[in-house]
């Protein structure tokens, strides 16, 4: 099967590249890493107008009406460029949340916000390195006005600078993980204590979100550990597609490098030690884009009567993908030699994305073992 994009969708893709390569190149995105918020703030309101926040948002609630196609071509360019961008966490995450849990209030409420780019969401669901719901200890407790929600999140993407919250809780009177819910929080609400957590990436920024007794109403609640799940694979897929963008761009570095540094005379490109490296280089990038491409189109059309084939494409999209970008950038620092160890090059940023990115939302293991076991279970079915 061939994935190729559409004339409006490849444009919209040259669009990004082109806005990217603009706002977010070397310089700005190591001044984005020194700033306090940890993104571009300027940098993001025009990603805003030109409408990436409103992407997958219905056209009724003031958003593009896009899809997941349409989102993934996006998140390649930003893995690209290393964007420091709230991106993966406001649209991928939080809008997607939003569009996957809530009700048509809770989202007549915050999608137009999200859109506008007026409000950026971040979802607090981590709590240990599992990520699994039924490692989910945080508790919402009933109370006369609804619920109130206590426990710690870490590892929350943008979570020191988001102004809504979504995040999983479980009553502690339901066993299992049918317990677990999604609770929409104003990021400023009193009990809520955020702290930035220094990462090996400093391109993205996490944190720990601690909920004192942090109380919420009634209609706040949302969705439960089945759709949580759902939301989570899109997001694999997003950061799957990511990853294929950081691991083409450091092919390109390490290509343009090996034409042009001289050893013995002659460019090291022509040697058949480095070419051997490159030509894997390009095997893991366009398997990654197969992998990612044929995800997206299944987020497209997915519904909640597939939710195998959801899983299956997450999984096997985010394993590949994210080991496949750390292969390329830790070949890329090697064709570098000695340069691409050093903080002047861009090449050990790309590196650290890369190793982040294997471990963000489970690591290549966890997602193999996953996709084995749904197999098992079409099998048997």
């Amino acid at each position: 099967m061939h994935f190729a994009f559409t004339n409006e969708q490849a444009e919209l893709k040259r669009g990004a590249r082109r806005f990217l390569a603009s706002h977010c190149g070397s310089a700005q995105v190591r001044a984005a890493m020194g700033s306090a918020g940890g993104h571009d703030v300027a940098a993001w309101k025009s990603a805003c107008e030109l409408g990436w926040s409103a992407l997958v948002i219905p056209e009724t609630h003031g958003g593009a009406g896009l899809g997941w196609v349409e989102l993934v071509a996006v998140a390649e360019e930003t893995g690209r460029s290393l964007a420091c961008l709230p991106f993966l966490s406001t649209v991928c995450l939080g809008a997607n949340a939003v569009l996957t849990a809530g009700d048509e209030a809770q989202q007549r409420e915050h999608l137009p916000r999200i859109a506008s780019g007026e409000s950026r969401a971040a979802l607090a669901f981590a709590e240990e390195a599992s990520v699994d719901p039924v490692a989910i200890t945080t508790v919402a407790r009933d109370d006369a006005a609804g619920y109130v929600l206590s426990g710690t999140k870490r590892y929350v993407v943008d979570g020191a600078t988001a102004d809504l919250l979504i995040v999983t809780a479980r009553s502690p009177a339901t066993s299992g993980d049918d317990g677990v819910a999604l609770f929409l929080v104003d990021a400023r609400a009193p009990g809520v204590v955020r702290e930035p957590v220094s990462t090996l990436d400093p391109t993205r920024r996490l944190a720990t979100v601690e909920l004192r007794d942090v109380h919420v109403g009634r209609g706040s609640r949302m969705g439960d550990a089945r759709v949580l799940r759902r939301i989570l694979d899109r997001a694999a897929v997003a950061l799957a597609a990511e990853a294929l963008g950081g691991a083409e761009r450091c092919l390109e570095m390490a290509t343009d490098y090996a034409k042009t540094r001289i050893q013995f005379d002659r460019p090291i490109g022509s040697f058949q030690a480095i070419k051997h490296r490159l030509a894997d280089m390009l095997v893991s990038v366009e398997t990654a884009r197969s992998a990612a491409y044929w995800a997206a189109c299944v987020v497209a059309s997915d519904d909640l009567r597939n939710e195998t084939e959801l899983a299956t494409a997450a999984a096997l999209a985010k394993s590949y993908c994210t080991e496949a970008f750390f292969r390329c950038a830790a070949e890329c620092v090697q064709i570098h030699g000695g340069i691409g160890f050093t903080w002047e090059h861009d090449v050990h940023l790309f590196t650290r994305r890369a190793k982040v990115n294997q471990v963000l939302y489970g690591d290549g293991a966890w997602h193999r073992e996953r996709l084995v076991r749904l197999i098992e279970d079409t099998v048997e079915d």
